[in-house]
């Protein structure tokens, strides 16, 4: 038998014409196995997520609903933990500070939000033009605040806004402006101010990041098309990078409801600052100054449901214009 003849012998063939068997099937043990591989890789994630984010939601939850009971004039005699239903709930809105708190930080939000988001757009875009000199140290200059602590930011810009320490409002008394940053009326955008300084560089690296994935030939083909700089960002570059804007909205949303740190701060400069003057300071109020947790994790999750309503009603409108083209 020749060497060409047995390479046809032992080449695979149609079955039932002696083609080599099909490779049998691992057995179930090892099948098994190999299926719990993917689940041990995302365990330590799923733990700490539990952990660190679905219990304390629940926990917070449960206490929304309780309420403590003392027995005796001063407690003396014992206390218990009853269910009070949507006792707490009531109770939390019926203060007119949690909820002026809330439409503060929606005026707040309704206004700071879109000017930071733009100020980062259009960083973005300069950053990322042709014409654009130095972009990596800009880059860098411009996400420097975000470095820095809020707390420190708030200290920082808390002696900028008050008359006698701050060179900035020294020089404008020298032109005849006398600017009270810390004002019933102002200084809720100073906080802004604030806010807008820290974050701006984080969302532009954000939108940054997007503008370097859009390929050379969109924009080569703009060129050939006659789109100046203005048109290319307009129709090119913007609809392009439309995830990352609504996703860098949807963190400032979030984060704007979230408002603590800041306020909180610079109430140390101004009488203008109560202790409920956002929603997350009013249940710190309520927590550790009445010594109301139950009231206090009510008006935590009113403040998460007012997150994810915001959050997925701006989704919903953003996916319903891409509908409606």
């Amino acid at each position: 038998m020749t060497a060409a003849t047995r390479a046809t012998a032992q080449a695979p063939g149609p079955r039932g014409t002696g083609s080599a068997p099909a490779p049998r099937p691992a057995p179930r043990g090892t099948r098994a196995r190999a299926a719990l591989v993917p689940w041990g890789f995302v365990a330590p994630f799923l733990g700490l997520f539990v952990l660190c984010f679905v219990l304390p939601v629940l926990y917070a939850l449960y206490q929304s609903f309780l309420q403590v009971r003392r027995h005796g004039l001063f407690g003396e005699e014992g206390r218990e933990s009853v269910f009070a239903g949507l006792g707490n709930y009531a109770r939390a809105l019926e203060q007119d500070a949690f909820v002026e708190s809330i439409g503060r930080v929606l005026l707040f939000g309704i206004v700071q939000v879109p000017v930071m988001i733009g100020l980062a757009l259009l960083l973005a875009l300069l950053l990322e033009s042709a014409s654009a000199q130095w972009p990596g140290l800009f880059r860098a200059t411009f996400f420097m605040p975000y470095g820095v602590p809020g707390v420190v930011a708030s200290l920082l810009w808390g002696f900028l806004y008050t008359p006698g320490l701050s060179p900035l409002i020294d020089a404008a008394e020298l032109v005849g402006l006398e600017p009270d940053l810390l004002g019933p009326d102002t200084v809720l955008w100073s906080i802004a101010n604030i806010i807008t300084w820290l974050f701006v560089g984080y969302n532009m690296l954000i939108l940054i990041a997007q503008l370097k994935t859009i390929p050379a030939e969109l924009y080569e083909a703009a060129r050939i098309d006659g789109a100046g700089p203005w048109q290319t960002a307009w129709r090119v570059q913007i609809p392009l990078i439309r995830p990352a804007l609504v996703l860098t909205t949807i963190f400032s949303i979030i984060g704007t409801l979230q408002l603590f740190a800041e306020p909180q701060i610079v109430r140390g400069f101004t009488a203008n600052i109560d202790s409920s003057y956002t929603p997350n300071m009013a249940a710190f109020k309520s927590a550790f100054t009445d010594n109301d947790y139950n009231v206090a994790a009510a008006q935590s999750v009113i403040v998460a449901l007012a997150a994810f309503v915001l959050s997925f009603g701006f989704l919903w409108l953003v996916n319903r214009k891409d509908r409606q083209r």
